[in-house]
């Protein structure tokens, strides 16, 4: 291949990229640009790409009126605590699965395996029946509670990058004297940073993006999270464009900043969780 010709390739791949970067981002810019506008603006023709006039005042009415502040104030707390449940449980299950030899070992990560091919909606009924028998239905003990008993993809994803780490370094800890909760803290956990932000990264967008969940368990409007109040915004019998765009806005702009912050740490995981098997 010539000089000429693989600059061409690389030159005509590039391009298709900006393309497709292109064509993701005008849907992204169209949302925003559309929470600026007035209700006039945005149904003129042709359609305006920049708001005229400009304006804020969407979301001081989504954030006060709507109550979105206290929405993201709600969204908020759950992340967090779902990422710490997350985090701790599927990284002890991992390390153990990883490390120690047990009876009905392989049977039992199999099964859990398999649980992630069944859909969420086979174990929605039967879950909401169990929350209701226990009483916990409009609060956010069944949004909470199961991230603190381990996931299937999140305990497969540490399982893959502990299993790629050497061996030598738990036996060189245990004759340093160091017991199995201690070489879990003070060496492992921080051995895996990539994996638990690429975990991190996956737990926060799914937790942040939730509706079906607070959708099913929460009634009470004072617990609902940032879906539930875009939801609550396009349900009005006199849906506002404007403000609907706001909120999406609002509900978006989080999950990209949290991407582009991990972004390097969430390639890293992914690329090396599948090192070994």
């Amino acid at each position: 291949m010539t000089k000429a010709s693989s600059w061409l390739g690389k030159t005509l791949i590039y391009l298709a990229l900006i393309i497709g970067a292109a064509i993701m981002f005008l849907p992204f810019f169209w949302m925003v640009s559309t929470s600026f506008k007035t209700l006039g603006a945005i149904s003129q023709l042709p359609p305006q790409w920049i708001p005229s006039p400009f304006q804020l005042e969407n979301y001081e009415i989504v954030w006060r009126k709507v109550n979105f502040g206290r929405y993201t104030l709600n969204s908020s707390i759950l992340v967090v605590l779902e990422l710490i449940g997350t985090l701790l449980s599927c990284a002890a299950v991992a390390f153990g699965l990883a490390m120690f030899d047990f009876k009905l070992k392989k049977p039992l990560y199999l099964i859990m395996l398999a649980t992630l091919m069944l859909p969420f909606q086979v174990t929605l009924i039967p879950s909401y029946f169990i929350w209701k028998t226990f009483g916990m239905l409009d609060t956010y003990y069944p949004l909470i509670i199961p991230h603190f008993l381990g996931g299937a993809f999140g305990i497969f994803l540490l399982h893959q990058y502990i299993k790629g780490l050497p061996k030598e370094l738990y036996e060189a800890a245990v004759v340093d004297g160091y017991s199995p909760p201690g070489i879990f803290v003070k060496i492992y956990l921080p051995l895996c940073k990539p994996a638990l932000a690429a975990l991190s990264v996956f737990t926060f967008m799914g937790a942040w993006n939730n509706t079906i969940g607070p959708l099913i368990y929460l009634q009470s409007k004072e617990l609902y999270t940032l879906p539930l109040g875009l939801l609550y915004l396009k349900s009005d019998t006199e849906v506002n464009t404007a403000l609907v765009m706001a909120g999406a806005t609002i509900i978006t702009i989080p999950v990209v900043l949290v991407y582009l912050i991990a972004q390097k740490q969430f390639v890293q995981g992914i690329a090396t969780t599948g090192l070994k098997g």
